[in-house]
């Protein structure tokens, strides 16, 4: 009969796995512990860190992957104010007409969020004493900039972009003898 795979066949050194000081590594671990339980009952864990994201197929078929979160390097904001910004949970929707981006802005009011549009990108800033939020997103297809509804609710903002129509090739067609 023969022998079965086993997942360390192809580990060069498995003895070395043993010649650790597994005392000395349970001992770091439970220090670790000890300090993330203080810190719980003490409510002192900082921001919550979100990293993820989301795919989906975009209209021509092909497969859309969007980062989002608050642990990849906090980007710098293009606003006058020093500081930080967190990057708001984002998604972008297309159809055939238009594109409609949802992005998630907890905490703010509608006055605190500066919103540009233009033909290829939605840029999000807010900065406001307690949040401030930045997201730059580039636009898979031309819109009108001109043509924009944007709602605010319950922490939600909603855009509405209208796409531009491509003007089909122009020329004059020619008969072939």
């Amino acid at each position: 009969m023969p022998r079965r795979n086993w997942p360390f066949d192809d580990f060069d050194d498995f003895d070395s796995l043993f010649d650790m000081d597994m005392d000395r590594e349970f001992e770091r671990m439970r220090r670790m512990m000890d300090i993330m339980m203080e810190r719980a009952m003490t409510g002192d864990m900082g921001e919550p860190m979100v990293y993820g994201f989301s795919m989906k197929v975009g209209p021509d078929g092909k497969p859309v992957i969007q980062e989002f979160g608050n642990t990849q390097p906090m980007k710098r904001m293009e606003s006058e104010s020093s500081g930080f910004s967190r990057e708001p949970l984002t998604d972008v929707m297309e159809s055939e007409d238009k594109i409609t981006i949802t992005v998630e802005l907890p905490g703010v009011s509608k006055e605190d969020i500066d919103l540009r549009v233009t033909k290829d990108r939605a840029v999000i800033k807010v900065d406001n004493a307690s949040r401030k939020y930045y997201k730059d997103i580039p636009l898979n297809e031309e819109v009108d900039p001109e043509d924009v509804k944007a709602t605010y609710n319950n922490g939600i903002l909603d855009i509405t972009l209208k796409k531009l129509r491509k003007s089909p090739p122009e020329g004059k067609r020619i008969d072939i003898e």
